[in-house]
């Protein structure tokens, strides 16, 4: 899993015998070795869990912070063979104060040592606040002692441990932000946060925030079972979250452990992607992970495009809509455009483009009319597909044409030299060419745009014909992949009031895509496009963990195997991977002169800005990753 850049982290919650350290060591001796054989990377317990962290004034007693210390020195030598590292919170006292602690130990020693810094007011009966820069004395070594200290690991680089207790997660400037300045992608957070109502909420929305503006991993662990309820519940209610994602909550009251694998070396692309600088100065500690490593087990979405809740997907959907349907109508106004001109298919792409012209014609306050929707059968035109676009532009209420290229085409064909037998690139190109040419002309005769149809996949895939259906005035698909397209126009099918509406945009659903450049068969579609080029939501797949994620070959190879296990088998995404990578490097040219249009997902190969690659790069780095897997 590391080479992957994959960790487990686990977040552990003992049942605590208030007052009982050694009690206490014992349950964490024994979270910590289940953890540890699990192939944890790091394990984190609770505020002040080898005491509990309801003692009240028994913190000001001798007894009981030394019990704690021998406690620690307990969990240290329990843990000398064990490979991951464990974060556990106890009172510590160093020149006659007591702080609230966090003791991170790896390998039988206690490596450094963290005090809470935002203390409640109750804490500060007992507690003092904790600073930078020292050290404290234990068990015949000196240790870092501070706030201000971060942990290396020297054999997985992309983890860097941050360590923060309670209440330093909230706050105008939480601890975090600091340590996250100062390189942390894993933050961990030791906590005795009560039960009650909206609490949990809270702490889910602070910590998915608190991990996307930090582009780091979080692990906050809660207090639980045992402690005192004279006036609180402490549920053990511990969450992880990454880059925005809660990954892993665990459901409160009892005693467990909480697993997720963080995906460090993702942290550490966005960190460099947006330019996150360590900048503040820090004591970096050392430590190693020893070969300590554990299979992936991780749940993998196969549509990263499309979230899996029904609810949250279909808001998204109507908001790419909206984006769509209001840049064309800000461009529209800026150029005063009197009409949009659409190519018209009968397919999908062609589909949204133009109920996205009809909805910005509405926001414009003009009339429906003035979108001229244009069908120009060919060669490979089916039935199918020219009654569906006949349909879906009677039903919104667009203007609807009909200009037959064949007999312009062959007349092309014959003054080129092109056999009509011949079914080649040519043939094909030329009637993509054909149909660009006509709705640009057409636009130019009526003062309008023509808005293009193509979409992420085929820019990524570069499959679209160079100024043909790859050149347009304007483009509201670019930055939307195939699979989401599907969704939006599933999402405006099943909304819509129109009977004749829905049922025609769910047959255009169920249609094959296919750009229909070949005669047809039978009067069926001769040109799937899936055959050719792969399955989209492979390609989809690819493309969103390449560009979004900054994964490599392997990595984006080894997640597709498992989040398509029982699609397709593993030399299959292989092939279609492979595919996708020479064909994404060789194909740069087109998008580097694509038309203008709105960014809408995470994802869009705009050359003036999202995007900037030379046509010439080279693929050999990729495509020797590619060969190197054992399939």
């Amino acid at each position: 899993m590391k080479e992957l850049g994959f960790i487990k982290v686990a977040a552990a919650t003992p049942t605590v015998r208030v007052a009982d350290p050694q009690a206490n060591a014992q349950r964490i001796i024994e979270q910590y070795t289940e953890a540890d054989a699990q192939g944890t990377a790091v394990v984190v317990f609770p505020e002040l869990a080898l005491t509990g962290y309801t003692c009240g004034d028994l913190f000001a007693s001798n007894v009981l912070v030394e019990g704690a210390k021998a406690a620690l020195k307990r969990v240290a030598d329990a843990g000398r063979q064990m490979g991951a590292v464990a974060v556990i919170g106890l009172p510590l006292k160093k020149d006659g104060v007591l702080y609230d602690c966090a003791a991170v130990v790896k390998a039988g020693k206690v490596i450094g040592v963290i005090p809470k810094r935002n203390l409640s007011a109750e804490e500060k009966r007992y507690f003092v606040s904790g600073s930078e820069a020292e050290s404290i004395f234990l068990f015949g070594a000196e240790v870092p002692f501070g706030t201000d200290l971060i942990f290396l690991c020297s054999d997985f680089e992309s983890l860097a441990l941050g360590v923060e207790i309670g209440m330093d997660l909230e706050g105008p400037v939480p601890a975090g932000t600091r340590l996250a300045r100062a390189g942390a992608t894993l933050i961990v957070n030791l906590s005795a946060s009560p039960e009650y109502v909206g609490n949990e909420s809270f702490r889910r929305l602070m910590l998915a925030s608190q991990s996307a503006r930090l582009n780091c991993a979080y692990l906050c662990v809660q207090a639980g079972e045992g402690e005192s309820t004279t006036d609180l519940l402490f549920s053990g209610r511990s969450m992880i979250a990454e880059n925005g994602e809660i990954l892993a909550e665990r459901e409160p009251y009892g005693e467990g452990i909480l697993y997720a694998d963080v995906d460090a070396s993702l942290l550490a692309f966005h960190r460099q992607k947006n330019r996150f600088k360590s900048d503040l100065p820090f004591r970096h500690i050392p430590f190693a992970l020893d070969g300590q490593d554990a299979p992936l087990d991780r749940y993998i979405p196969k549509n990263p495009f499309i979230p899996e809740d029904d609810d949250e997907c279909a808001r998204q959907c109507r908001q790419i809509f909206a984006i769509q349907a209001q840049a064309l109508k800000r461009r529209a106004e800026h150029i005063r455009a009197k009409k949009f001109v659409v190519g018209i298919s009968g397919g999908l792409d062609s589909c949204l483009t133009l109920l996205a012209c009809a909805r910005a014609m509405e926001l414009m306050g003009g009339d429906k009319s003035d979108v001229l929707a244009v069908t120009m059968p060919c060669f490979g035109t089916t039935g199918r597909t020219r009654t569906n676009a006949e349909t879906l532009c009677r039903e919104l209420g667009v203007s609807f044409r009909t200009v037959s290229i064949g007999e312009s085409v062959k007349c092309h064909f014959a003054d080129i030299g092109q056999d009509f037998e011949n079914h080649d690139v040519t043939f094909e190109n030329a009637q993509a060419r054909e149909r660009t040419q006509v709705l640009m002309d057409i636009a130019n005769m009526h003062g309008g745009l023509h808005i293009g149809t193509g979409d992420l996949s085929e820019l990524a895939l570069g499959f679209a014909t160079y100024s043909g259906d790859h050149m347009a005035m304007y483009g509201v698909n670019a930055s939307v992949p195939k699979t989401l397209i599907r969704r939006i126009v599933g999402e405006i099918a099943v909304s819509t009031p129109n009977a004749a509406l829905k049922n025609v945009l769910l047959d255009i659903l169920a249609t094959p895509v296919s750009p229909e450049l070949l005669p047809s068969k039978d009067g069926h579609v001769a040109q799937a496009t899936e055959d050719l080029v792969g399955p989209y939501e492979l390609h989809d797949f690819f493309v969103y963990h390449m560009i979004y994620n900054g994964f490599g070959p392997r990595k984006i190879h080894a997640l597709a195997t498992r989040a398509f296990a029982g699609e397709y088998e593993d030399a299959e995404i292989l092939k279609w991977l492979t595919l996708f990578t020479k064909r994404f490097f060789s194909q740069q040219f087109k998008r580097n002169c694509m038309p203008e249009g709105p960014k809408a997902t995470p994802v869009d190969f705009s050359p003036r800005g999202e995007w900037i690659m030379p046509s010439d790069a080279s693929s050999r780095l990729w495509m020797e990753e590619l060969r190197g897997l054992d399939v």
